[in-house]
């Protein structure tokens, strides 16, 4: 039993920290989108099952600590994009087009091929336009909210430096305080758990501005960095699995509200490392238990979704900007590693920044157009082409 003990607090630890840290990004970008309180609380339980179903089933299979997360940066995405035609039955749309491009990406390797030929760097600079927004947020409460953004943000900055995994689930806690305090109270709202299904409706707008820039950031941002972090600590899982697992879930998740789910890339490491048990052969115990732990936190999903509604909107959006804060800096700083890319780069970082809507077309769109166009310009047709 003593044995168990290690890698299951490790599941736990790992369900607690993905959750909370990453949580308000997901009901910003339902929010966004057009969820109402309903379809957002019933969103994020639909992610919260899909998740530890899947990371139960492959944890089980593989006997691998194969952590399995919804897609923040994605969820940031739909912050980036907004309100498309046809309102949130279009984006629930997009949700199961976006799933069904994972499963197409694991029957086919050649599709999974063709996204690899996107230069990491214009990939990186997409993925920090669609985050710059959020990640401003913190700054913009300190001018709206001062008094409750401050000790939020205070709070993080000191346990980044101290206890950097804890930092933004503790600067969660204190704006759950602030919102106590200074709020109406839970008394007038549902707080049980709930499930909404939406029946999908088929937009172009939403196909362009929604799917294949989700599916893309999904891919790039997620699936590809979780499968360096599993084999950074010896394990390498068909990917071919993964993506038929995340892929099924998320398509059968999308009615319900949950945009995308995959290999979890942030958190993956809590699980796979040694410090979840010093045997590689039983950290699948941490992966399985993490996948139980959020089932168990799907639960809750009505009361974070309570607790959102009762704050200032900024409030949370400055906690889903800290939380993406080290996305920010690692897609940064990979965006202009090479030289030879960085003019690319930046054109797609500041189109896709800019938020700009062309022919009901977001931002991200338009942002990996003009940075191909850049590529193509300065570099020929060899550095679209996969080697």
């Amino acid at each position: 039993m003593s044995r168990l003990l290690q890698p299951a607090l490790a599941g736990i630890v790992t369900a607690l920290v993905g959750f909370a840290s990453s949580f308000a990004v997901v009901l910003a970008g339902l929010r966004a989108v057009g969820a109402d309180q309903r379809q957002a609380a019933s969103g994020l339980l639909a992610l919260c099952l899909a998740n530890g179903v899947v990371a139960i089933v492959l944890g089980l299979r593989r006997r691998m600590p194969i952590t399995i997360a919804w897609s923040t940066p994605g969820a940031a995405l739909l912050v980036a994009t907004g309100a498309v035609e046809g309102g949130f039955p279009a984006a629930v749309g997009a949700f199961v087009v976006c799933g069904l491009l994972i499963v197409a990406a694991g029957l086919f390797p050649a599709l999974g091929r063709l996204v690899a030929a996107i230069p990491a760097p214009m990939a990186s600079a997409m993925l920090a336009g669609v985050l710059l927004d959020l990640c401003i947020a913190p700054v913009r409460a300190l001018g709206e909210v001062p008094l409750m953004a401050a000790p939020v943000v205070l709070t993080w900055a000191l346990l980044s430096r101290f206890a950097a995994r804890w930092a933004v689930p503790a600067a969660l806690v204190v704006a759950v305080v602030a919102i106590a305090l200074t709020g109406p109270g839970l008394g007038a709202v549902d707080v049980s758990p709930v499930v909404e299904l939406t029946l999908p409706a088929w937009s172009p707008q939403a196909m362009i501005s929604i799917a294949l820039p989700l599916f893309l950031v999904t891919m790039a941002s997620q699936n590809v960095p979780g499968m360096a972090v599993l084999a950074q600590y010896g394990y390498r899982p068909p990917l071919r699995g993964i993506l038929l697992g995340t892929g099924l879930a998320s398509t059968v998740g999308a009615p319900f509200g949950g945009h995308a789910v995959n290999l979890a890339a942030i958190t993956a490491a809590l699980a796979a490392s040694p410090d979840a048990d010093p045997d590689p052969g039983r950290r699948w115990i941490a992966s399985v238990t993490a996948g139980v732990s959020m089932i168990v936190l799907g639960v809750g999903a009505g009361l974070a979704t309570a607790l959102v509604l009762l704050s200032p909107p900024v409030l949370i959006e400055a906690v889903a900007g800290l939380a993406l804060v080290g996305a920010l800096v690692s897609a940064l700083a990979s965006a202009l590693a090479e030289p030879d890319g960085r003019q690319a780069a930046v054109v797609t970082f500041v189109v896709t920044a800019s938020g700009v809507i062309l022919f009901g077309i977001g931002a991200a769109f338009w942002g990996l157009v003009a940075g191909g166009l850049m590529t193509l310009l300065h570099g020929g047709r060899k550095a679209l082409v996969p080697r």
